[in-house]
């Protein structure tokens, strides 16, 4: 353990340590930190450095323990090493060395270098092993003395760390040596602190390397093991999860983190607290009792790592079913800890951090005041607590860019008001690194989420979520205080739909309150995004007169060269562009006379409106049309022909050129070459295919540094698909369906032959389609039949594990920090449903983030984030299917439809909404959507004050009223609005209602012309239902149910797949 230990003094560039041989000095960046240091010493001298002559830095042996040394720090700012049992002398015109054999081979390449930063000789004073150095020290003692009657004469001032106390037999004599002479001893802590603040771009990527490690551990190990030993009811002791942490971060690759491990170390042992005893300090340790995750307790963890001796913390408080107290106590620390973190900008002063904090916890939450720690934490970089930056209410330095801190904030021994001596009392604690930017700070360790939904958990058997805590939703986006998961279920006292309405209520509340403010801050758009006009571009054929081909016989030539076809008109040959010709055709009448018949394009028609060519020549005469009479029919079908060809050449090629014109310039494919070998999958098919004729090749997917290619033997066939431009990656394996496939779907349009797509699929046909001809069946015992399913099955999981691994090494190729956010999302296939999302029907799944359909074209990728609400529409008794709308927070964008979705699955869709916290409302009829939105843009004011998305609600008590189609008009806040989409087209005229009375009278109409006739006992019980549904109102409630139930388990159908309720805990693919 001791080269984890003593991690200052591994190799800053990620060597082991060793022979003298595998250490080399970054010369630049000692250069450049040499002449830093310098600069600094000399512009701050009485400021930070006490007027200091010499600075003298002392560093002790290695050692097993975990410490932080200002002394260690400055050899690994400066060197990258540390080198123990060494000093360092500076003065203006000389460098002092006093080190072993070893270490001044290695220190001897800097001579030059110090040179040239700064002017200074380097002087090497090797002791041997027998000496204790007394002579080597008097000659550096007896230099500085020189060097101080030189510049002023008065007695020297030497500075040098005076809270480090000598270690071992070579500091001690120094010290008692450098106290015993004439020269003034001057503490000059406060000059490194000032020197090591603010880190170059070197110090930030370790910084962020340290910090993507810590959370990636927080997140993949800690949060899922934490599950894991509370769900199953195990008994694991503080101290046993302290160091299985402490493994996963010194072997980064058990979190899929790719760092070398001899770079890693921890900044102190995992520290784990629960069971009402916590201790918020640094110092703190695991203890060796048991986990403690009974009703209302709480739970600390607190890591943190380095990565080439660059620190970086993290903590994160986990709530086991809450109480009131509790939730407001979290709550209001999560707000004081963002304010704190969005202070830290520069130029602020670093007791503004503290004190942002503190207004937070005054205005929110006073009682908590008290409890709050003294600071909101320190600076951290080569040292885990850097004196002198303390965020404290007392400190003024002032906030640069490239600080780093350790925004750590909690309150200690709050009340819990419970009988349970474990839980009466308890703690909270939040810490994250934060870079310091011009603007905004950057929070490092950002995705270890701290949000409530995702820390707060609930699993109490005896009241199953029926006080669900929450906390009022603010203007700065945090979320209701909605529990992430819950752990333990099966418990029925509160039914699963009074549960629903409940959170359903919340929702509505929040999402009101969400789209007030973006209406009210007009963006509740980002664009039309339903089309727009094109942009032709000039149409000419030939730049002269005398660039037309001349011919002898006046009749029609097409000049495919030129793109032009050349008409006989009054004696002359007259060209027109291919791009002016709408339509050509030709007929023969019975004298046997062929004639052709030309359209052109007329600017300012219907449907053909004015362009750019157009408006250049406004005074223009356009010829309409012209025909031709021949007596050569066999000449006037070519000419027709060849003019179709051309155009539609032209047609598609102008096309494809407008099409790549939006598209948005993408980065360059760094190919893998000589970093790391590209990941393969071969033998693929690529959806939307490559245009053109022949027949369609498979082809290979390859991963490279930034971004995949994929192509086959044809050279024109390859399409290159960026990691910035991947929104979101899926892995669907086959289990019922015929395909395998990765699935991408792009924030940007990119072309894939000749067609724009923001969905670029690749697949592999897990088993072929055979038909048995014969009408016999085979036996199910059928020796042949066995074999070849069984041949299908290998082949299917044989594909299925191919791909499989090509996801899991693109996934450790993601893990880097510079591609965070990347992952593939898996189809969760127990929650889907069937229905029509365009025009055939499909089997639709959610996923974690969005809802899809990977398999029938076209595709179905829904982002749950871009959701505003979700209606769903037919709801009603009796009904075997029913609809879904979708409305996004874009509201320029059409809303998408999924229709006749069996009402077996209404339920788990219900509740998959609900887990997913998004609002959903239902209705008897459908609703006509597009004046509905047009009148909120129109109106956004009014729309709030009318109460949002509440008047939706109307449709859940239309069955109380009298009165249906009063209650189901939809929302109309005025009689301006509805007279303005009373004039827009037919579509947009109809009522804001469709009524399925429309649909069912078709219906009706059609089948009647199918059927022959029907039977007496079909039509006495068609009666019966008129009657029931014309005295509905008149029954007793008792009645109604009764047959509410009735006409329900007639209505379902055989299901096909597994519709129970979704997990209550995120399901996350093995």
């Amino acid at each position: 353990m001791a080269e984890h230990r003593n991690g200052n003094a591994k190799p800053s560039e990620g060597k082991a340590a060793g022979s003298t041989s595998s250490y080399t000095i970054n010369l630049e960046n000692f250069q450049k930190r040499l002449k830093g240091l310098y600069s600094h010493w000399k512009d701050h001298k009485t400021d930070f450095w006490g007027a200091a002559d010499a600075l003298a830095i002392a560093t002790p042996p290695a050692s097993d323990d975990l410490r932080y040394l200002k002394s260690s720090a400055l050899n690994i700012w400066l060197l990258g090493y540390e080198f123990p049992e060494t000093i360092m002398v500076f003065m203006n015109k000389q460098i002092h060395f006093l080190c072993s054999q070893k270490k001044a081979s290695l220190l001897e390449t800097l001579k030059k270098s110090a040179k040239d930063a700064v002017g200074a000789d380097v002087l090497l004073h090797v002791k041997a092993r027998s000496d204790d150095g007394s002579a080597l020290m008097e000659e550096i003692f007896q230099a500085i003395r020189a060097q101080s009657k030189s510049d002023s004469g008065d007695a020297p001032v030497v500075g040098y760390i005076a809270k480090e106390a000598p270690e071992g037999k070579l500091l001690e004599t120094w010290s008692e040596k450098l106290k015993g002479t004439n020269l003034q001893l001057i503490d000059i802590t406060n000059g490194f602190s000032e020197i090591f603040a603010a880190k170059d771009g070197t110090e930030l990527t370790n910084v962020k390397k340290a910090a993507f490690l810590t959370s990636s551990v927080m997140k993949h190990f800690v949060v899922p093991k934490l599950e894991k030993i509370i769900d199953e009811e195990k008994k694991v002791s503080h101290s046993s999860l302290m160091d299985e942490t402490e493994k996963a971060i010194l072997d980064p690759a058990k979190v899929k983190v790719k760092l070398k491990a001899e770079n890693i170390d921890i900044c102190y042992p995992p520290i784990f607290q629960s069971g009402g005893e916590f201790d918020l300090k640094p110092s703190a340790s695991s203890n060796d009792q048991d986990l403690y995750y009974d009703s209302t307790s709480v739970i600390i963890c607190a890591i943190g790592s380095r990565y080439n001796s660059y620190c970086s913390n993290l903590a994160r408080t986990f709530l086991i079913d809450a109480n009131a107290v509790q939730s407001k106590a979290y709550g209001v620390l999560l707000k004081a800890h963002e304010a704190a973190i969005s202070a830290l900008k520069s130029g602020n002063k670093v007791g503004d951090v503290y004190q942002a904090a503190i207004s937070v916890v005054e205005r929110d939450g006073p009682e908590f005041l008290p409890h709050l720690t003294k600071s909101a934490g320190t600076g951290i970089g080569l040292e885990f607590r850097e004196s002198g930056l303390s965020l404290n209410a007392r400190n003024d330095r002032v906030l640069k860019a490239g600080m780093v801190f350790n925004v750590t904030l909690g309150f200690q021994n709050l009340q819990a008001k419970t009988n349970n001596p474990k839980t009466e009392k308890f703690s909270l604690l939040l810490a994250d690194t934060v870079i310091v930017n011009d603007k905004v700070a950057e929070v490092v360790t950002s995705i270890s989420s701290k949000a409530v939904k995702d820390v707060a958990y609930s699993f109490n058997e005896d009241e199953e979520e029926e006080e669900r805590p929450k906390v009022k939703s603010e203007a700065n986006g945090i979320e209701g205080f909605l529990s992430k998961a819950t752990l333990r279920s099966d418990n029925h006292e509160m039914s699963k739909e009074e549960l629903r309405r409940q959170h359903q209520a919340e929702l509505a509340r929040q999402k009101n309150e969400e789209t007030a403010r973006r209406l009210a801050g007009g963006g509740s758009a980002a664009g039309d995004g339903r089309g727009s006009g094109k942009a032709s571009s000039d149409m000419i054929a030939y730049k002269s007169v005398s660039d037309i081909p001349q011919s002898r016989e006046l009749m029609i030539q097409i000049d495919q060269k030129n793109e032009a076809v050349l008409l006989p008109i009054y004696g002359s040959t007259v060209p027109f562009h291919i791009a002016t010709i709408k339509s050509v055709s030709s007929q023969q009448d019975s004298n046997r006379n062929c004639y052709i018949r030309i359209i052109f394009n007329v600017p300012g028609t219907p449907f053909n409106p004015h362009d750019s060519n157009s408006l250049k020549f406004q005074g223009s005469v356009y010829l309409k049309e012209v025909s031709f009479r021949s007596k050569d029919s066999r000449h006037s079908s070519e000419v027709v022909q060849l003019i179709k060809t051309l155009r539609r050449q032209v047609t598609s090629r102008e096309s494809e050129r407008a099409e790549r014109a939006t598209l948005v310039t993408q980065e360059k494919l760094q190919l893998a070459g000589s970093k790391f070998k590209p990941i393969r999958l071969t033998d693929l098919w690529i959806r939307p295919p490559f245009g053109g004729r022949g027949r369609k090749q498979t082809g290979t997917l390859e991963a490279h540094t930034n971004g995949f290619r994929y192509s086959t033997s044809r050279q024109n066939e390859c399409v290159d698909i960026m990691y910035g431009n991947i929104k979101h990656a899926f892995f669907q394996p086959a289990e019922k369906e015929m395909i395998t496939l990765v699935h991408f779907h792009l924030h940007n349009h990119i072309m894939v032959g000749n067609k724009k797509t923001k969905d670029v699929q690749f697949y592999i046909e897990v088993m072929d389609v055979v038909q048995t001809l014969g009408g016999s069946k085979r036996s199910a015992y059928d020796p042949d039949e066995i074999e070849e399913e069984q041949r299908e099955r290998d082949r299917k999981n044989k594909i299925n594990k191919s791909f499989e691994n090509f996801v899991e090494r693109v996934l450790d190729l993601w893990s880097q920090p510079q591609f965070k956010g990347l992952d593939f999302d898996q189809p969760l296939r127990d929650l889907g449903f069937h229905g029509v999302p365009y025009k055939a029907s499909a089997f639709i799944v959610p996923t974690i983030s969005c809802l899809v359909e990977l398999v029938e074209t076209p595709f179905l990728v829904i982002t749950l984030n871009e959701i505003e609400i979700v209606n769903l529409e037919r709801v009603g008794l009796g009904q075997k299917n029913f609809d879904m709308t979708i409305v996004f927070k874009d509201f320029k964008r059409d809303v998408l439809r999924i229709d006749s979705i069996p009402s077996t699955s209404l339920d788990g869709i219900k509740e998959w909404l609900d887990t997913t916290d998004l609002k959903y409302y239902e209705s008897r009829l459908n609703l006509n959507w597009r004046p509905i939105l047009k009148t909120i843009t129109d109106d956004p004011e009014k729309f709030i004050e009318d109460g949002g998305w509440e008047f939706l609600n109307l449709e859940v008590s239309d069955s109380d009223s009298e009165n249906m189609e009063e209650s189901d008009q939809g929302y109309e806040p005025s009689d301006a609005a509805s007279e303005s989409v009373s004039e827009e087209s037919a579509d947009d005229s109809e009522s804001l209602v469709e009524s399925d009375d429309d649909e069912e009278e078709e219906d009706l109409g059609e089948d009647s012309e199918e059927e022959k006739g029907k039977t007496w006992e079909e039509l006495e019980r068609e009666a019966s239902n008129a009657d029931r549904e014309h005295g509905a109102e008149s029954d007793s409630e008792e009645e109604r149910s009764r047959r509410k139930v009735k006409a329900f388990n007639k209505s379902r159908v055989p299901d096909r797949r597994d519709s129970r309720l979704p997990p209550t805990k995120r399901p996350k693919r093995r």
